[in-house]
């Protein structure tokens, strides 16, 4: 079979030979997730075949045996059939002295944890409608659904790569918005009952030994920071690896000088 080379000029030239997979899920401020933007193309890499000529651009100077001539595909069909041609793919063609990975797993990853859309904690107590009192225990707890507890299990392709993710909460920090106090629960806390009286909550539970009358608006900001660990894996075996993302969620809670109990 004979093989015909045709020379493209493309508007912008771009070195792909390198390795930069500097992932668009990297913590962003005050430790929030970086938002992985599931549009974004998912590139895989393969040896051309047959090798073009020693002529032929791509080469930059190197010579055929010195390395290989590799092409670097990149598309959306990560997100919709692995085996459908996306209107969007690209390609372009490098010389690497030697193999590059096929697909970077870890971007995959990236884009699995981007489909799951985890938000903050579904906080159940304590209500934003609702009044507290002082030296009275406050019962914490949350709503535990897929998206904001978990556990939740996408997966991502690429070429012949799935990368299967799934996510969990580990734990949720309590900012009490009083001057710095907080408390760790590693559980979604123990729903009240008023049959529970006065008891301290037996998972996740706070006292205030102070009114929230002075602060603006009467009320104290809770802040519930959500710390969810993800573990990822190439499907049929291969590379692994572990996420940490942070999502959280605000209550205003107004605190009095009473006997009061949620």
């Amino acid at each position: 079979m004979n093989s015909k080379w045709v020379a493209c000029e493309a508007t912008e030239e771009t070195d792909l030979s390198g390795t930069d997979t500097k992932p668009a899920g990297d913590k962003g401020k005050a430790g929030k997730p970086g938002k992985v933007d599931p549009d974004a193309p998912v590139c895989t890499v393969t040896k051309m075949e047959p090798q073009p000529p020693a002529t032929h651009r791509a080469w930059k100077g190197h010579k055929p045996g010195d390395g290989a001539i590799y092409v670097r595909s990149c598309g959306k069909s990560s997100f919709g059939d692995p085996g459908a041609v996306d209107a969007d793919m690209f390609a372009d063609a490098f010389w690497a002295a030697a193999a590059p990975p096929a697909v970077d797993p870890a971007i995959l990853a990236l884009q699995a944890v981007s489909k799951m859309k985890l938000a903050g904690p579904n906080i159940a107590s304590p209500r934003a409608d609702g009044q507290y009192g002082v030296k009275v225990p406050m019962w914490l707890w949350v709503n535990a659904g897929p998206n904001t507890f978990g556990p939740i299990t996408t997966s991502a392709t690429a070429g012949a790569v799935t990368v299967t993710a799934t996510a969990k909460v580990a734990s949720i920090t309590w900012d009490l918005g009083n001057g710095g106090k907080s408390v760790t629960c590693n559980s979604a806390g123990t729903p009240y009952k008023a049959s529970y009286g006065m008891a301290k909550s037996p998972r996740c539970g706070t006292v205030f030994t102070e009114a929230s009358t002075e602060e603006p608006g009467g009320t104290f900001t809770i802040t519930a920071t959500s710390t969810w660990n993800v573990d990822w894996q190439v499907v049929g075996g291969g590379a692994t690896g572990q996420l940490t993302e942070l999502f959280d969620t605000q209550v205003p809670v107004t605190v009095v000088e009473s006997q009061a109990i949620n």
